[in-house]
């Protein structure tokens, strides 16, 4: 017998819409309510069983429209017309406490000033940019980041009431779970919300 260690294989599903098989990880989870309705499980800890979708709008919208859901569970559900916009409402709201979290736990800076100074002294997990902040301040925090883009789908009041503010245009998340769950939270938003 080989004393190799084993690597542990990611668990992998397959997109009831595209028959793509994938890491578990990248795919969206959804199940089946008791009343028969298809709802999304973010977190992958609601009872029953998976019904596995690509993290993206025309993917969930198809999904809805060829009554994917039914044929995957083998039996008639409901998929809500709004689906995709469900979906993507629960997914900001979990990037918004993300931030209030980060900022409790000590990880967030916010404000220009601030942000700048803490971008001079180390290294961005998530850089935060309203998106209705100012070219010029955006153009310069980005620059300070090593060029990497900010998040920013979320309005100057939005991160301002994330972090019990009336406003706030910048901010930036250290290094660490937090940055690195808004990260991933941030791309699954952009990915299933209306472009426009």
């Amino acid at each position: 017998m080989s004393n190799d260690t084993h690597t542990r294989r990611e668990p992998m599903r397959r997109c009831i819409v595209t028959g793509e098989e994938l890491p578990k990880a990248a795919l969206l989870r959804f199940v089946v309510d008791p009343s028969d309705t298809v709802m999304v499980d973010l977190d992958g800890s609601l009872p029953g069983r998976g019904l596995w979708l690509s993290p993206d709008r025309d993917i969930i919208a198809r999904a809805v429209a060829e009554n994917a859901f039914s044929k995957a569970a083998r039996r008639k559900v409901t998929a809500p017309e709004d689906l995709c916009d469900r979906v993507a409402t629960l997914i900001r709201r979990r990037c918004l406490s993300l931030i209030g979290l980060a900022k409790k736990a000590g990880q967030l800076t916010g404000g220009f000033d601030q942000v700048k100074a803490s971008l001079n002294s180390q290294k961005a997990g998530v850089v935060l940019a309203a998106h209705d902040g100012g070219d010029d301040g955006h153009r310069k925090i980005k620059a300070l980041a090593g060029g990497d883009d900010a998040v920013s789908q979320f309005s100057s009041a939005e991160l301002g009431a994330a972090v019990g503010r009336e406003k706030m245009v910048h901010a930036v998340i250290a290094p660490g779970k937090f940055a690195d769950r808004m990260a991933d939270s941030a791309k699954l938003l952009a990915q299933v919300s209306a472009q426009g």
